[in-house]
């Protein structure tokens, strides 16, 4: 009897322990969440919708019980039965119920997992969306595949989550120009973004070395500068390969491509970059350009060119109103990004129309800005008031800061995070995304021999996963303008970025640490538990849904 008893002391801590269900790998790691006894069985449960929420959420919704069906092997039933909300609140509940809850934050969710009901609420798309994305990271791994897996535990753990994301931008700059991505592979990178709850794609359309959107006044942009006669091997200035390299989208491959991301929770902000690194624009078209510039040829080379647009001339004006109009016209969100990075402005102080705009604006230089930085001023501060009538609120790199930039303009921090923060200070709203911490074309290792070869050329550059992970967007920011900060961008350039496997290589993990520090605040981020659910479920995800990766060091 003495040893069945001790025996029975000794289960007993460990029976307390298994009493409540293991916390789900769900990543980015949600607000709240509280583990309770047993699970709720999703295969063949009936889903019902509330009447009151969008046609796009209750289409979400019915293409994952469609994805549940078929991996389960058991019918999953979707209905929207009027009164739903009084029967919720009365309960005794069996089966799954999605309410329209306006209390809930803008993409926000909360999930009530008992053993006979689950009840999710949000009060928008985005939120019913991301519960979800949440559903799935509960559910085995085969729910992201197409093959029947009805012997898998298509169960969920009992549970209470409350979640909301840190920052409403949560973004990934995609270039297209350096190297031309195929619509299919901007979708798979999208579909990427939407798994862990990133919201903005920041598409960087036009470059010195390819213009990549369509535009119908001015048919010569990818008739000419969609295209370049080779690209330069490795750093080896002077050389080309010789292989013509180009590609556009169409407006119907964009308009399909915003829709596509829309469904996905994500909104695709275009960018335009002015007024340098415009080379394919003007061997498009040189008569914007300065004098004595041309000729001009959509470079093969990286870097930045002194060729840039001639601001003075009201014909290029135009043609930059004209561009942005028919842009602004395929993408519907409020935000369009105006570029203003990396402007040479040599060619403006001998340029004839330039140095007359000038004069005509009363601009001089002090200790504050040049009289030609602040024409760039100018270009922007028409930009911005032209896009206003398009409903837009323009972004641009943090070189619009130099001399004097208009109220209403957001500024993206992306050299270190010293603009950020002077914008912030200065009452602009800022969207975080240093070099040091979210350029995902650096190097992954400081073991540069080990990677691919790319822009990383010294060692303490390297951008590894640990590093991203840890960045915090509030560190030397004053207290009293953290309110400015919009959120965190990840940016992946590709001037060496040649395949789409290399592209997902250097993406993959390092978006889902940046996830982290978009979604997450920083009391609820923990790296351990971050490294243990990549090797338990992550990866295996990626694994499946065929996407190249690179392995973190500390899981090798």
């Amino acid at each position: 009897m003495k040893r069945i008893l001790m025996i029975i002391a000794l289960l007993s801590p460990l029976c307390g322990r298994a009493a409540k269900s293991e916390v789900p790998d769900i990543m980015p790691a949600p607000g709240k969440i509280e583990m309770t006894k047993g699970s709720f069985n999703m295969k063949g449960t009936i889903v019902n919708c509330d009447p009151a929420i969008s046609h796009d959420a209750f289409r979400a919704i019915r293409q994952f019980a469609d994805r549940l069906t078929l991996v389960s092997g058991k019918l999953t039933e979707v209905a929207s039965p009027v009164g739903l909300v009084k029967v919720v609140q009365k309960g005794n509940l069996k089966g799954v119920y999605f309410i329209q809850d306006e209390s809930v934050a803008p993409e926000g969710y909360k999930i009530s997992i008992g053993p006979r009901a689950t009840v999710i609420r949000a009060s928008d798309y985005n939120g019913f969306f991301y519960s979800l994305q949440t559903l799935r990271q509960m559910l085995p791994v085969a729910i992201y595949g197409t093959r029947p897996e009805p012997s898998a535990k298509w169960r969920i753990p009992c549970c209470e989550i409350e979640d909301a994301p840190r920052f409403g931008y949560r973004g990934i700059l995609l270039d297209c120009c350096r190297h031309f991505w195929s619509v299919g592979q901007v979708k798979k990178i999208i579909d990427v973004m939407s798994l862990y709850k990133l919201n903005r794609l920041h598409w960087h359309l036009t470059e010195d070395q390819g213009w990549r959107v369509e535009i119908d006044k001015y048919p010569r942009l990818t008739e000419v500068g969609a295209f370049r006669n080779g690209t330069m091997i490795k750093r080896e200035w002077g050389s080309n390969d010789g292989i013509r390299h180009g590609g556009y989208y169409t407006k119907d491959q964009i308009r399909d491509i915003v829709a596509y991301a829309r469904a996905r929770g994500i909104t695709v902000i275009p960018e335009v970059d002015m007024p340098g690194h415009m080379v394919a624009a003007l061997a498009s078209y040189p008569q914007f350009g300065c004098a004595g510039s041309a000729p001009y040829e959509v470079l093969t080379y990286w870097g930045v060119s002194k060729q840039v647009l001639n601001v003075g001339k009201e014909e290029t004006m135009q043609f930059l109103e004209d561009v942005c109009s028919e842009v602004a016209d395929l993408f519907p969100g409020e935000y369009f990004n105006i570029g203003g990075d990396e402007c040479p402005r040599d060619e403006w102080k001998t340029d004839p129309d330039c140095q007359a705009k000038i004069k005509e604006l009363g601009l001089v230089s002090d200790e504050n800005a040049s009289a030609e930085a602040r024409l760039q001023n100018y270009v922007t501060a028409r930009m911005q008031k032209f896009l206003a009538t398009k409903g837009k609120k323009i972004i641009g790199w943090d070189e619009i800061l130099e001399g004097e930039l208009a109220k209403g303009a957001t500024v993206m921090s992306w050299r270190g995070t010293k603009g950020g923060i002077k914008a912030a200070s200065m009452g602009y709203d800022v969207i975080m995304s240093p070099n040091t911490y979210c350029y995902l074309d650096y190097a992954q290792s400081p073991d540069l021999e080990s990677e691919p070869y790319g822009i990383t050329t010294d060692p303490k550059r390297a951008l590894t996963l640990t590093k991203v992970y840890h960045y915090e967007p509030y560190d030397e920011m004053p207290p009293e303008a953290v309110h400015h900060v919009l959120g965190v961008q990840g940016n992946l350039w590709t001037e060496f970025i040649a395949t789409p496997e290399h592209l997902e290589y250097m993406l993959l993990p390092r978006m889902m640490a940046l996830s982290e520090i978009q979604w997450c605040k920083p009391e609820n981020k923990n790296y351990e538990r971050f490294l243990g659910s990549l090797e338990k479920h992550e990866l295996p995800i990626l694994e499946l849904l065929g996407y190249n990766y690179r392995k973190p060091d500390e899981l090798r």
